[in-house]
């Protein structure tokens, strides 16, 4: 077991290496590039876009349903692994409420990308009707950036005050941000009660609220009676598709910081096996709802959803549809069945395929449905039958995902990743448990 001082020196903050650097530069390069590709379309209007009257929710609402999927993380992963209490969970919690807020920002910034008037932003709160699922989605986004950012922050106090002492000669500057975060934390009785209550009442209370943000998402599809949405399994096929998206981020996340970071020690080969298990079960249990969702609709399903299917089965986006099936939830459910799929490595890129598999699914969630309408299409611009992102669209969408990663990275930078306070309690009590030698 490593001694206190080791333990804060392992877990405490750092400054960035050259290929940190590098990264967090790049990312901001592609950031700035979706902003003013952003500005552009905002003056220019939607015409730089290649969304039209039928396909009028481009890759813009299937990245921000990604991005919804992606923070569903913080409710299954560190709600219920802090209030079941499972002893394993301490390295990835923090990493995973990251990753949850990160995610929860940045659909709240991608739905108002998709306005084609951001100046009436306001009118959705002033005139809002509590009938539409949108004005759900307005409500309930706000509040589960408030909850994710307080679960985040909570656990952090301790930490906050460890790295006020740490920091004091090293970087007093620093120290001293540290100190005002710590809310003058002492690590008193009544403190940590305080502290402890708030954390399960915040746990409790984001679970309802995740369900309820990736229902809505849900209905916001299925009450509009079109082909491919028209289903009462949507709201559970999103929560089981969420599910595999944030694990699949955090999985990869976890690879990324235990290797840049060398928290071999913290973040070992166990979690990842742990990780793993889980990662399984949300995938079969996806890989059943995707059945039910595209298997039984092909031999009862009316002519327009047979039509629908067909361009997904053997049609255009059929290349994207069996990649999305197999690569991202067969291909990962059998390499994790095994031990060695469970290892850091390949997990790594079983979680990194299960991401890219979980964006391009959304984004076949959106377009296909869009293009196959109950009325004929005719008298319309050729155009308008098939629907590809513009380039402002491409640039757009991958500055909101550097975004992302830009948050993560500086959270990453500044907040300790690995909870400081915690892992040395639970080694003291490790210690303590051990029988004495005579």
């Amino acid at each position: 077991m490593k001694s206190k001082a080791q333990c804060i020196k392992d877990l405490a903050p750092r400054k960035f290496n050259k290929l940190g650097v590098i990264w967090t530069t790049f990312l901001i390069i592609v950031s700035l590039g979706g902003v003013v590709a952003y500005i552009d379309q905002v003056i220019r209007g939607q015409m730089v876009t290649n969304m039209n009257d039928y396909a009028l929710w481009g890759i813009y609402i299937s990245n921000f349903v990604f991005f919804v999927a992606t923070s569903f993380v913080g409710t299954v992963t560190v709600s219920v692994l802090r209030l079941t209490k499972n002893a394993w969970r301490t390295p990835i919690v923090r990493i995973a409420e990251i990753i949850s807020l990160a995610a929860i920002i940045m659909a709240g910034l991608t739905i108002m990308i998709d306005m084609g008037r951001p100046d009436r932003l306001m009118n959705l709160f002033i005139y809002g009707r509590m009938q539409s699922p949108i004005i759900w989605d307005v409500i309930i986004i706000p509040t589960y950036i408030a909850v994710s950012l307080l679960l985040l922050f909570y656990p952090l106090l301790p930490d906050f005050a460890i790295l006020k002492k740490y920091f004091k000669d090293i970087n007093p500057r620093l120290s001293r941000w540290y100190g005002r975060l710590s809310l003058n934390w002492r690590g008193s009785d009544k403190q940590k009660r305080i502290q402890l209550k708030t954390i399960q009442i915040l746990a409790i209370f984001v679970i309802p609220a995740g369900f309820i943000l990736q229902t809505i998402d849900a209905w916001l599809f299925s009450t509009l009676f079109r082909v491919g949405w028209d289903s009462t399994n949507m709201g559970a096929y999103f929560i089981s598709g969420a599910s595999v998206a944030g694990i699949g981020a955090l999985v990869t996340v976890m690879y990324v910081i235990r290797r840049v970071y060398k928290l071999d020690d913290y973040i070992s080969d166990l979690h990842f096996d742990k990780m793993g298990k889980f990662l399984v079960l949300t995938c079969v249990i996806y890989l059943y709802f995707t059945i039910n969702e595209y298997l039984i609709p092909e031999f009862t399903s009316k002519k327009e959803e047979i039509t629908h299917l067909n361009h997904l089965f053997h049609g255009n986006y059929a290349p994207l549809f069996w990649f999305v099936i197999i690569g991202g939830l067969v291909v990962p459910i059998i390499a994790l069945l095994f031990k060695k799929g469970r290892k850091p490595m390949p997990m790594f890129i079983i979680g990194l395929l299960v991401v890219i598999g979980s964006w391009w699914k959304r984004f076949l969630i959106v377009t296909p449905t869009l293009l196959n309408p109950f009325l004929p299409i005719q008298g319309v611009p050729e155009s308008w039958h098939h629907y590809w992102p513009s380039f402002h669209e491409w640039v757009i969408t991958f500055g909101t995902l550097a975004m992302a990663l830009l948050i993560i990275t500086i959270l990453v930078r500044y907040l300790p990743v690995v909870p400081i306070q915690r892992t040395i309690d639970e080694q003291e009590l490790s210690d303590s448990d051990k029988p004495v030698k005579p």
